[in-house]
């Protein structure tokens, strides 16, 4: 019997600078097999963000650098993080505070000291309510295509979705064949005839991609946009860059405009 295809583990960003609620959390969210991200200031929570596309965050109001406040004002102004939902949790517990972060965009607010139980209660809610418009706007329509095409298109939307929430860690296409219920050779096959490339060729332009517009529209350290889309080295995201775009990271940013003829075309 073919083995069912993995549920993948919803991305949640912490951002907080306690390091014992920090522990916490990832204790209790690692065993329920969510797959967690850590930022120690609102700064680098934002930027995080930008890069990681987390399905959902939990803020800390008092922070260094950049605190709650200022930081769910960068995501909700932000059109690439506004509709990531926001959870605070904090030890400012006034009805006022509660109040100002619910209206500028925070879906829920948890006092601290926290429980586990009612994190976790929270955490599910909206992890749920954040798919529905997902599943919405996946509804299957009619259609006269033949049945092998819709196929083609069901394989490769589970694994566009997939490696899209996952650029950091995208796992090996074996594994993203499993999770659309089919085998490899099928997946390259889907993706070649509905995108031009294989798999891994999708995947490596697919980072490239953002990378250049993280580069264009964001303030987000270079070193930390090619660590956040999976390179190994500060070296090894300049060399794919730069094989790409004719040009490196750094010169991109500091002239976005510039279209360099040396850009190679991506492999197929």
């Amino acid at each position: 019997m073919p083995r069912a295809p993995a549920e993948p583990r919803p991305s949640i960003l912490l951002i907080d600078d306690s390091v014992v609620d920090l522990h916490r959390l990832i204790a209790m969210m690692s065993a329920r097999k969510m797959r967690l991200h850590v930022a120690h200031d609102g700064r680098e929570g934002y930027h995080k963000a930008l890069v990681l596309q987390p399905r959902l965050i939990l803020l800390d109001m008092v922070m260094p650098v950049m605190d709650g406040f200022a930081t769910l004002r960068n995501l909700k102004a932000d059109a690439t993080t506004r509709h990531i939902p926001v959870i605070f949790l904090s030890a400012s517990n006034d009805v006022s505070t509660r109040v100002e972060a619910l209206s500028l965009g925070a879906v829920d607010y948890i006092g601290k000291p926290f429980s586990e139980q009612e994190v976790i209660a929270r955490v599910g809610v909206h992890l749920k309510l954040s798919l529905q418009p997902q599943q919405a706007a996946a509804a299957p329509e009619p259609s006269p295509a033949p049945r092998a095409t819709t196929d083609d298109a069901r394989i490769v939307d589970i694994v566009v979705g997939h490696v899209r929430d996952h650029l950091d860690d995208v796992p090996p296409p074996a594994d993203l064949a499993r999770l659309a219920g089919t085998n490899e050779t099928r997946l390259n096959r889907a993706f070649k005839t509905r995108l031009g490339m294989a798999v891994i060729g999708w995947v490596r332009e697919e980072r490239l991609l953002r990378a250049r517009l993280l580069l264009s529209t964001t303030a987000t350290p270079i070193a930390t946009i090619g660590q956040h889309l999976g390179y190994a080295s500060a070296a090894a995201f300049s060399r794919a860059f730069s094989e790409r775009f004719g040009c490196s990271p750094r010169t991109f940013r500091n002239d976005p405009g510039a279209q360099p003829g040396a850009a190679r075309a991506p492999a197929r």
